[in-house]
């Protein structure tokens, strides 16, 4: 019996000591805010000075990957604006778009990787006051989740890989998201087909 608790004693302490590792909290490597036009012009030029402001930074152009006629996309052609924010700008932009969807997010929304991203219909809920020579512009984010020691994985001398346990699953982006920004998860059914 002794043993049995003195067990169960050594079990909650490893429990506890692998919480407080600093090397296993998850942190915000980076998030993406994107504006997709769908054409390229004067409307590209206004998304830009729209992301331009709330990132805080110079945006860049994304182009077509293949010409899709029915769109009238060319390939090569500009169609997009996006910009990489990183470090506490992130996490405040995060909370901001988040309170737009009033802290909730369907389980969907989360990848295998631990990756999550969410789409706004108006950037003016943002808070961004509205410009009727600007107009409004839809805006989509995504966040990478990452563990302290991604750098093994990516640097030039001495590369190695990552342990199945140190990376960031889908289960644990959500505990995260719960946790630190006091959000909720949705869990999501695909509607029934109709008979």
């Amino acid at each position: 019996m002794d043993r049995c608790k003195s067990l169960f004693v050594v079990t909650m302490e490893q429990h506890k000591k692998k919480q407080d590792n600093k090397m296993r909290e998850i942190q915000i490597e980076k998030l993406v805010l994107n504006i997709s036009v769908g054409k390229s012009g004067d409307e590209l030029t206004k998304a830009s000075k729209v992301l331009q402001d709330l990132a805080d930074q110079k945006p860049v152009l994304s182009r077509a990957k293949y010409t899709i006629r029915s769109f009238s996309i060319k390939r090569n052609e500009t169609i997009a604006v996006h910009a990489t924010v990183r470090g506490e700008k992130a996490m405040e932009l995060l909370k901001r778009g988040l309170k737009v969807k009033d802290l909730e997010l369907r389980s969907s929304c989360f990848t295998q990787n631990g990756n999550f991203g969410f789409g706004l219909d108006e950037h003016i809920d943002m808070g961004i006051k509205f410009d009727p020579a600007t107009g409004t512009y839809g805006l989509d984010f995504y966040v990478v989740l990452t563990r302290p020691g991604l750098r093994v994985k990516k640097r030039k001398r001495g590369r190695s890989h990552i342990g199945s346990r140190h990376k960031v699953t889908k289960e644990d982006a959500m505990k995260w998201f719960k946790e630190r920004l006091s959000g909720t998860c949705l869990l999501y059914t695909s509607p029934s087909p109709r008979d």
